[in-house]
């Protein structure tokens, strides 16, 4: 069974739904690709996917250690390439809302550098992440 379904609706936009939720949501093609960037576009969602992953990991693990991460924002810039058109550079910059020790420092950056995203983007793609200490 699949995990996503996505329709084409014309227009350059998508409408990608998650099966086991029901959960829709729209893609525009960008204003520098023939589309009106009304939506995220797809490349959007890939630089959107690595920022959601790192705080959805970094929430699993510092949940096993008592640590307050609610709060945390991420701001993600998304680079292009052309020839051939891609995205070069991610780059994540985080906030906190708390100070943390040395130690939960490093379990909160650990657990952003391992995280499926980070690991499932070519090694070509550059990641570049800010924590901000």
């Amino acid at each position: 069974m699949a995990t996503i379904e996505t329709t084409y609706l014309g227009g350059l936009r998508t409408e990608a739904t998650h099966v086991q939720s029901g959960t829709s949501i729209l893609t525009d093609a960008p204003t520098d690709n023939q589309g009106k960037g009304e939506a995220f576009s797809p490349t959007d969602l890939l630089a959107t996917s690595l920022g959601t992953c790192m705080l959805t990991t970094m929430a699993i693990r510092t949940a096993k250690n008592d640590i307050d991460m609610d709060g945390t924002k991420c701001a993600i810039t998304k680079i292009m390439a052309a020839n051939p058109r891609r995205v070069s550079e991610i780059v994540v910059r985080f906030t906190f809302p708390s100070n943390y020790t040395d130690e939960q420092k490093k379990l909160l950056e650990d657990a952003a550098l391992t995280c499926p995203v980070y690991y499932s983007l070519s090694e070509s793609l550059l990641k570049t992440v800010n924590f901000g200490w």
